[in-house]
């Protein structure tokens, strides 16, 4: 019995992360922080005494502590990290002068919305199928304000912003970070932290919602990562290519050598650095992605891109680091945050 309880232990797809938020400088508990790990359903709030408690599917997240008036702090964990329990959080307190200079100095458009809204949108939420179905229920939180001299355009929130996407099932509670849009360099870049909440629906719309994330899932980065640290990418549908110094794709007949692949602590890390093209068959892009990007309307597969600094490591969820090193480009690029779905979906 005893052998059998350690290895349904050992078995266990599950972790929990506990620990204390304080203030910095008088450790004083902080009670109703938010705590979560952002691109999850996965968040609570402290309690009284500043404490929390969450139970993940096993991977890697990023932490995120956010309290109003304070420095929003981030973290990244995992089930192989020893130090999940009892964690001690400092909040520090945001430098209110530096926010009044800010302001006073801004660069504000007061018809923000009907200049930049829906370039914003276009760049934030994106213009897929899917896109189309999403709605933000507080738009009055969202601030645009153009450089001239910079030549950017920059959108910031005072709150949370609230995205009903109605073609995955999803509401999504956005802390928007920072979002550039650079004119001259036509390169757009948005940073925030989203947490997932499903929603309620009847039997036929949770129907569509399950078909939708299905279809959205398949040949995405999530998929793609995952594949990667199972050793399946063949089987389910992709092929890489590197592109060598001239610009000339190269197969890459074997993603798992050991110059490419190693497995560390339960984590893979992968050993690639300048472009990686990834190839996915199993499913033709969308007509409107071939549309909008004048590519032929018979092209056969997805092709996307990863510009990649150093490598990066993925964990079993298919979270992956360090993200900030990693940028998409072609298919993955195009497909933005109606495509997002939570490292904690389950595709069976």
């Amino acid at each position: 019995m005893v052998l059998f309880a350690v290895f349904a232990f050992a078995q266990d797809p599950y972790f929990v992360i506990s620990g204390k938020v304080v203030d910095e400088k008088t450790k004083q508990p902080m009670p109703n922080a938010s705590v979560f790990c952002q691109n999850t359903t996965v968040g609570t709030i402290t309690n009284a005494e500043g404490n929390f408690t969450l139970r993940l599917k096993n991977g890697g997240y990023d932490l995120v502590i956010s309290y109003t008036g304070y420095q929003i702090k981030s973290q990244r964990i995992s089930n192989g990290n020893p130090e999940n329990e009892n964690m001690n959080i400092e909040m520090t307190e945001q430098d209110k002068s530096l926010t009044e200079v800010v302001v006073a100095g801004s660069a504000e458009v007061a018809d923000g919305w009907s200049k930049y809204g829906q370039f914003f949108l276009n760049n934030f939420i994106g213009t897929t199928p899917n896109a189309s179905q999403c709605s933000i229920e507080n738009r009055d939180v969202i601030h645009f304000y153009f450089y001239k001299k910079r030549n950017k355009l920059k959108v910031k929130a005072t709150e949370n912003i609230i995205i009903d996407n109605n073609a995955l099932g999803y509401k999504i509670k956005y802390q928007l970070d920072s979002f550039v849009y650079d004119y001259t360099a036509k390169i757009s870049s948005y940073t925030g932290y989203p947490l997932f909440e499903e929603m309620t629906g009847t039997a036929d719309q949770q129907e569509t919602w399950k078909k939708n994330r299905f279809n959205t899932y398949i040949g995405s980065r999530l998929h793609f990562m995952r594949s990667y640290y199972d050793s399946t990418l063949s089987d389910e549908g992709f092929s890489l290519e590197l592109l060598d110094a001239n610009n000339n794709p190269v197969v890459l007949e074997n993603p798992y050598d050991s110059q490419y692949y190693a497995v560390d602590s339960g984590d893979v890390a992968v050993n690639i650095k300048g472009r990686l093209r990834v190839n996915y068959k199993n499913h033709v892009p969308e007509r409107k992605y071939l549309i909008e990007n004048n590519f032929p309307l018979t092209t056969p597969v997805q092709i996307s891109a990863l510009d990649v600094v150093d490598g990066f490591a993925i964990e079993e969820n298919g979270y992956f680091y360090e993200q900030s090193e990693v940028t998409n480009m072609g298919y993955w690029a195009w497909k933005k945050l109606a495509e997002t779905l939570p490292y904690d979906y389950n595709p069976e």
